[in-house]
């Protein structure tokens, strides 16, 4: 009798393929399937001695197997997972879990989790992150679905998440898309992270620093606090010289940024649940307005701004600009938080933010050194309303927005866009203040739709309404 496999992975693009050369090399025996039997062989072919099972049908996928089943379905998000899932479920037993390992939207994971249940199947929406290196090596998993999976994951999962003082980067993060939302929380406040960068970066590029001079800078940055693998790869990327120029490579390439949907989805659904992620939505529009390229160049040639050059102390400014992203990139964090919470406390999920704090600071692409303060919060105080309320958070900010404001300052005096860094700042500002010009917003509700006010001299919940001036055209 053939020996069964421990777990079946489909999809055998980069990351499929590095998830499961990282399951076998921690002791499991990996079934694998392709819809294109080639992609299988030469996969198969390539690593001899490894224990790995290529099949060329999904019959004899499954029937490799182990029970209860354990699929992993690397592809595509949308259409081509309900294709596999729909091939795949007749061929399943009860109990078997099938498990979507890429970036798919929570609510379409709810929807497959609702109908394989129906039919005795467990489904799980595990977000991954920590692109082909992180799979290969270590990755920061966020599965969700039915409880009753964990057990038989976690032994998987565990063993090829990556570790931080020796804990995995992995938890059960909760029922239904919980797992699939929380990546999708991730991946907003990573585009927020990436757009407060290429603020900073802008910045010092308009003060005069050379691409070598800002790699300087942010390797000297990724030894202190704002350690990051964002800030390491930042600071290689500005290094790499063309082959064929020896110019910073950086500089070649077209500033037209490309997104893949799932900052949008972030938006929508902080939308959906009045929670505000302005400095991931500065980050996603700017995006979209890089795209716009040929619309820009238009503009650029008729639309003035300031002209006089950016000149300032170097060390001052490099001062400022690290404490303004370190500011800005709490902020970030801060209100993909918000919305995680708001979230968990409608589905109520149960949503450990400190434990979701702590995976992600191995293995995913927002992992940072800060998050160990993040997790630390948490871990303080579970029912912390918002980051900002945490005593370390408040000190921080509260020690950095004079520079914060200085940078945001300059780069407007000096037509520099930093939508993130200013959005950021905004949040911030309208945080802090107990008292903002919404009174005004609600005299102009009132005044053309009735709808009411509350005074300041009154108990909390008793509505107004004033019988305004009319107005003569």
């Amino acid at each position: 009798m053939n020996e069964l496999s421990d777990f079946g992975l489909i999809g055998l693009a980069v990351m499929g393929q590095n998830l499961v050369l990282n399951i076998e090399s921690r002791g499991f025996r990996v079934s694998v399937y392709n819809r294109t039997p080639a992609v299988t062989d030469e996969f198969i072919a390539a690593h001899p001695g490894k224990r790995l099972v290529g099949a060329h049908d999904l019959a004899g996928f499954v029937a490799s197997l182990a029970r209860p089943r354990k699929i992993q379905i690397m592809v595509k998000a949308g259409a081509p997972v309900d294709a596999v899932i729909e091939q795949l479920v007749p061929l399943l037993d009860e109990g078997d879990i099938v498990i979507d390992g890429g970036n798919s939207l929570y609510t379409d994971t709810e929807r497959r989790d609702a109908a394989l249940a129906a039919r005795g199947l467990r489904f799980v929406g595990a977000g991954v992150s920590g692109g082909e290196e992180g799979a290969r090596k270590g990755p920061a998993i966020m599965p969700g679905g039915p409880a009753s999976t964990w057990a038989a994951l976690r032994p998987i999962f565990e063993s090829i998440a990556a570790k931080v003082d020796g804990q995995p980067c992995v938890i059960h993060i909760g029922p239904g898309g919980a797992g699939h939302y929380v990546k999708m929380v991730h991946n907003g406040i990573e585009y927020g992270d990436m757009q407060l960068i290429c603020e900073a970066y802008a910045i010092l590029g308009a003060a005069g620093f050379t691409a070598d001079e800002m790699a300087a800078v942010f390797d000297e940055w990724n030894a202190g606090e704002l350690q990051s693998y964002l800030i390491q790869i930042t600071a290689r990327a500005l290094a790499q010289k063309d082959e064929a120029s020896g110019r910073p490579l950086v500089e070649l390439i077209l500033d037209k940024a490309g997104q893949k949907g799932t900052g949008q989805w972030t938006l929508i659904n902080a939308a959906e649940n009045a929670v505000v992620v302005s400095t991931i939505n500065a980050a996603v529009e700017a995006r979209v307005l890089s795209s716009q390229k040929a619309q820009r160049v238009a503009a650029s040639r008729v639309l003035h701004g300031p002209t006089a050059p950016l000149r300032a102390d170097r060390a001052a400014l490099v001062a400022q600009v690290h404490d303004a992203l370190y500011a800005s990139k709490v902020i970030s964090y801060a209100q993909g938080l918000d919305l995680m919470r708001t979230m968990s406390a409608r589905k109520d999920w149960g949503l450990d933010l400190g434990g979701i704090a702590s995976i992600w600071r191995g293995g995913c692409i927002i992992r940072a050194r800060f998050l160990n303060r993040i997790t630390e919060a948490w871990r303080a105080d579970p029912a912390l309303p918002h980051l900002t309320a945490a005593p370390f958070f408040q000190d921080l900010l509260n020690r950095t927005q004079p520079a914060w404001r200085a940078v945001v300052a300059l780069a407007v005096t000096h037509g520099i866009p930093v939508p993130a860094f200013s959005a950021s700042l905004a949040y911030y500002d309208s945080l802090r203040s107990a008292r903002l010009s919404a009174n005004l917003l609600q005299a102009q509700r009132d005044f053309f739709g009735a709808h009411g006010y509350e005074r300041i001299d009154r108990p909390e919940g008793e509505v107004f309404h004033t019988r305004w001036p009319e107005v003569i055209e």
